[in-house]
């Protein structure tokens, strides 16, 4: 079956955006706590896009490696000839590493349609412009909105196969009972036969990963930062972002890589009409950027109701793209 979309639709959730109700819980919390996936405003995509690009970020070579070239292992892991499925990205960004699959799919003629979920519409508008020019021919459908709600839309589109991607380590951006209840729900909302194609980051000298997480040009302190300035502007808080300093570490007998802004002050900070107080040298704990052994990824594959299919790793087995199947 072949499902006719208009290549220039475009799905937005507009009961998705929790952002102020978030931020104040957060930040009410004990300790004070920001949620990473309001990153990505305007700047913050821009900003993650540097990150990408540093020599110190390994992650995005290491995946971009699997994709360019073991494309055709991917392909026929996800795919079987005449069989036609739905392919759903859960934070597609800019779809780098996925166009590599896309272009094999659509060259080989394969019929599927490509829905990329992100809660950033500008990067879909980009990710939608960029694709229309490289790959006319194939079939798009932009989901705009939180993953789950954005999911749910994705497998009510059709009865097809759905085959579900979830690249660039982003399943570490959990602590590990929400990474564990994260593959759960996926799991509940697809159907025997379906795959979900997560990308893990491989444990491996605590330094090289420290270093992708604390850039001596400071893009990523700039990252965590313009977060405060979102919330100046879109929720009228004063946030004095000098009063506040980027920080990481990593343990690497956990595989846990965190990153923190510091309090430089005692200071008060004004979030709309909701007043929060600051002591010095006080965390906002930012984002967990977790690191996996292969006996970690086995356990969170069967505790999820999932059972591994095959695994393709890049060249210096530092990443790699685990197929799972309901």
């Amino acid at each position: 079956m072949n499902v006719q979309l208009k290549q220039d639709c475009h799905f937005k959730d507009d009961g998705a955006d929790n952002f102020g109700s978030d931020v104040l819980k957060g930040l009410s919390a004990h300790p004070k706590k920001l949620s990473s996936k309001y990153f990505y405003d305007k700047t913050g995509d821009r900003l993650f896009q540097q990150i990408m690009a540093m020599p110190e970020y390994y992650l995005t070579n290491c995946e971009l490696d699997i994709f360019q070239n073991k494309t055709e292992e991917l392909a026929k892991a996800i795919s079987n000839i005449n069989e036609s499925f739905d392919l759903i990205e859960l934070g597609a960004g800019d779809a780098m590493k996925s166009s590599y699959l896309l272009r094999n799919l659509v060259e080989k003629g394969t019929d599927f349609t490509y829905m990329p979920i992100d809660i950033s519409g500008n990067i879909l508008s980009v990710l939608q412009e960029n694709l229309k020019k490289k790959l006319p021919e194939l079939e798009i459908l932009p989901l705009e909105g939180e993953y789950f709600d954005m999911l749910d839309k994705a497998t009510g589109i059709s009865k097809r196969k759905k085959v579900v991607l979830f690249l660039g380590g982003n399943i570490g951006n959990m602590e590990s009972e929400e990474a564990r209840h994260f593959c759960s729900e996926v799991k509940r909302k697809l159907n025997t036969g379906d795959l979900f194609l997560v990308g893990f980051d491989l444990k491996k000298n605590p330094k090289t990963i420290l270093a992708a997480y604390n850039d001596p040009a400071g893009i990523t302190a700039s990252f965590n930062l313009n977060l405060l300035t979102r919330i100046n502007r879109e929720l009228k808080a004063d946030f004095k972002v000098e009063n506040f300093q980027h920080y990481q570490n990593y343990d690497p007998i956990s595989g846990a890589c965190r990153s923190f802004l510091v309090s430089l002050c005692d200071q008060e900070v004004h979030v709309g009409n909701h007043l929060l107080q600051f002591n010095k040298d006080e965390l906002i704990d930012m984002e967990i950027s977790q690191k996996f052994s292969e006996e970690d990824i086995k356990k969170l594959a069967g505790d999820s109701g999932f059972h591994i299919l095959v695994e393709i790793k890049d060249t210096k087995n530092w990443f790699v793209d685990s197929i799972w199947m309901v």
